[in-house]
């Protein structure tokens, strides 16, 4: 076959020729404005993960962490994502798991749930997301953590 194709029609054909399905993509890149969280009273009570994140994430941060969630099944890929706020007065969403990247918003969460809660909810803690974008040892870590979750959402009793 030539190395030289006439036209989109003409490559469409061949493709169709040798069974090849081209793919496309259906939407634009994500763009900042789109990588917004959600406001912490949009989320449901009880939900069954909340992914606390550190401010100011950059989009390919967002990006690389919505593909790892979406790997692990639709409760992760469905989960609530909220910023830790530097205050000590963040109100955190009531869980059965929590998704936690670096150990400064896992102190946020400890400070902003009850004891109670705490007692009750699976809590897995992974490096920043920034950490998981430069290092390979980050990326390990989560792809564990990620698996520790989904095993501790198997285990729990839908609702």
């Amino acid at each position: 076959m030539s190395a030289l194709v006439a036209s989109p029609a003409h490559r469409n054909r061949v493709l169709r020729a040798l069974g090849v399905v081209p793919w496309h993509l259906r939407a634009a890149a994500v763009t900042q404005e789109q990588a917004v969280m959600a406001p912490i009273a949009d989320i449901p009570a009880n939900a069954d993960v909340v992914v606390v994140l550190p401010p100011g994430c950059s989009v390919r941060e967002l990006d690389l962490l919505g593909r790892a969630l979406c790997a692990f099944g639709p409760h992760l890929a469905r989960a609530a994502r909220v910023e830790a706020a530097d205050s000590d007065t963040m109100k955190v969403p009531h869980a059965k798991a929590y998704l936690v990247f670096g150990q400064a918003q896992a102190h946020t969460l400890g400070r902003g749930l009850p004891a109670d809660v705490m007692r009750d909810a699976h809590i897995v803690l992974a490096d920043t997301p920034a950490d998981v974008l430069g290092q390979a040892t980050a990326k390990r870590r989560l792809w564990q953590a990620l698996r520790s979750m989904r095993r501790a959402l198997a285990t729990v009793a839908p609702t």
